[in-house]
Parts: C-alpha cells; sequence; structure tokens
C-alpha cells in the first residue's frame, strides 16, 4: 500500500495537460520499461547488505559505510523519480513528452506533424520486451528525437501508426469540407462532428454515383472547428 500511495504522490498527472474541452483523450501512455529500475534495485540491496553487516558485525569506519549507506539510497530514489515521472503521451491529437522531478518540462507536437518513427529493438530488448522510437519530425528539439525504455514496442507502434493515419483520414475530409463540400448533419463541428466510418467512405464514392446539386456558396474557415468537444472522443476500435 505504501509503494502504492508513493507511486500516486510522484505521479506527472498527464491528464491535466490535455484540452479536455476540445475532446482530447489519451490513446497511450507509455512509461519506461522496468529494466531502467534495475541500478535503482541494485543499490538498494548493497545499501541493505551494507547496514546489515554493520549491525551484525564489529567493523571499523562505522560512520563511513553510514556516509556511503545514504548516498546509495538518495541516488536510487533520485533515479526512481526520474524514469517514473518520464512518460510519453499519444492523445488523438498529439503527441506529448513529460518529464523533470522538481521542475518540469512539457513537449508537445501535433501528431500530424510526426513524420516518420524508426524502432530500435536491441539484442537484449528482444528478449526482455522494450525499444527504443526514434521520431523524425519538426519536433526534434523538443525532446522527441528520441523515446527510450518503450515497454511493448510493437504494439506502441502499431498504435502511434493507427492515429497518425486516422488523423491524416480527418484532416483531409477536413479540407474538403472548408473547400465547400456539403454535409448533410453538419452542425458546424467539422469532420470529427460527422458519422466518420460513414461520411469518409461517402466522400471517396465515385462522383456520378451522387445527384447534382447546386455550389453552395464560399464558407468562411473561421466557421467550421475542426474538433468537437462535445463528440471528440476518439477510441481505437481495435
Amino acid at each position: 500500500m505504501a509503494g502504492i500511495g508513493l507511486f500516486r504522490i510522484f505521479d506527472p498527472k498527464v491528464r491535466r495537460h490535455l484540452i479536455s474541452d476540445e475532446g482530447e483523450v489519451v490513446i497511450d501512455e507509455v512509461r519506461q520499461h522496468w529494466v531502467v529500475y534495475s541500478v535503482p534495485m541494485l543499490e538498494v540491496v548493497l545499501a541493505a547488505a551494507l547496514l546489515l553487516t554493520m549491525a551484525t558485525t564489529a567493523i571499523g569506519g562505522q560512520p563511513v559505510l553510514l556516509a556511503i549507506v545514504l548516498v546509495l539510497l538518495t541516488h536510487a530514489f533520485w533515479q526512481f523519480l526520474t524514469h517514473h515521472r518520464d512518460r510519453f503521451v499519444v492523445t488523438n491529437m498529439r503527441v506529448m513528452r513529460i518529464r523533470g522531478v522538481f521542475s518540469q518540462t512539457v513537449a508537445t507536437t501535433p501528431i500530424a506533424r510526426v513524420l516518420d518513427i524508426t524502432l530500435q529493438k536491441p539484442i537484449i530488448g528482444r528478449m526482455l520486451g522494450y525499444g527504443h522510437f526514434v521520431f523524425e519530425s519538426a519536433a526534434q528539439d523538443q525532446g522527441f528525437r528520441e523515446i527510450k525504455w518503450v515497454s511493448r514496442p510493437d504494439d506502441r507502434d502499431l498504435t502511434i501508426q493507427r492515429v497518425i493515419q486516422r488523423t491524416g483520414l480527418r484532416a483531409s475530409a477536413s479540407v474538403d469540407v472548408l473547400q465547400g463540400d456539403e454535409d448533410s448533419d453538419d452542425d458546424g463541428t467539422g469532420p470529427i462532428g460527422m458519422d466518420s466510418a460513414q461520411e469518409v467512405s461517402a466522400s471517396s464514392a465515385p462522383a456520378a454515383a451522387q445527384p447534382s446539386r447546386p455550389a453552395s456558396p464560399p464558407t468562411s474557415s473561421a466557421s467550421k472547428s475542426i474538433f468537437n468537444s462535445e463528440r471528440g472522443n476518439w477510441t481505437d476500435s481495435e
């Protein structure tokens, strides 16, 4: 119970950074793989061994050993906090990285700006189930260049690719709406306000299968909102 409470106290609280009034939801919150905690755990074990030695044997230099124990425990706790608070978050609108213990850094970029993703899986990573992501995007200077120690990297890669593809479909449908393509159930919210499964397929149907209609007057792009605050929640159907 104490461990669970400690996790909650030092949790970075990702949902504070969501644009909830625009319907932004978390698709995947990536924590670092457990292997990053191996060094802090070894330091704790070594500190415990030194304490046990000091308690059971009469050896000299106990103040020095006690100082070493304190240094080991402090360093292990700091490493634990550093890794625990480093999160990579994928939402239906953007990707986000939150890190830092006392001072916090939050870097974000729209999901559509992610151009290329390279998944690196070393031999040990393939055995233990972790990998490293290398992103090619305009946000490389914001901390998105490398995301290391990602658990279940293949599943995470597929999740990100699905979000990018669906965001691209909605962006192309939004361009059609802004160019004057009428929508029978358009409520002024743009493509996410549509029934996406039907609207996107209808927009790709041949033009001859649709009855002719008079051209609609040009509409202002300010009157269309890409994101719907009420029905913008995006979930992965798979």
